[in-house]
């Protein structure tokens, strides 16, 4: 039954956990990493110009190779990523992103591996992807 006091018990300390991700140098750290990208002019212009360079690559995407803008608009949005991800202020984001990502991976996998290891659990910013036949990944199948 839902309503049980050991469901209560397990919500308790999972409000718990979350306190505790909510306080820690990592998210803290993702909160500075944003702010100060926010914050960024540069970083908000290179941002803003990648976004509506991939509106385009969104319509060219619709033909593909037929659309005679394609290879323009597929080498303008390389270039306007690799100029946004050169920015230091969203590099820095991106690593902070990277590391906040990892440590709510590791305490899924946790909880999740700590019921049973065939237990889907998140890997590497992944959402619950399936390997192995219990797709726990224990077994290293590509079932």
């Amino acid at each position: 039954m839902i309503g049980t006091m050991e469901y209560a018990d397990i919500l308790d300390r999972s409000e718990q956990l979350s306190k505790m991700i909510l306080q820690s140098d990592v998210l803290k750290a993702y909160q500075q990493a944003r702010k100060s990208m926010e914050e960024d002019k540069e970083a908000q212009q290179l941002i803003g110009a990648f976004n509506d360079i991939k509106e385009q690559y969104e319509e060219v995407q619709r033909f593909g190779w037929y659309h005679p803008d394609y290879k323009e608009i597929m080498k303008k949005v390389r270039t306007s990523k690799r100029e946004m991800d050169m920015n230091d202020k969203v590099a820095a984001f991106k690593v902070a992103e990277r590391n906040l990502q990892k440590m709510l991976d590791e305490v899924s996998e946790y909880i999740a591996f700590s019921v049973s290891d065939q237990i889907k659990a998140p890997k590497d910013g992944a959402a619950l992807t399936d390997t192995g036949c219990g797709h726990g990944g224990a077994c290293g199948c590509s079932a």
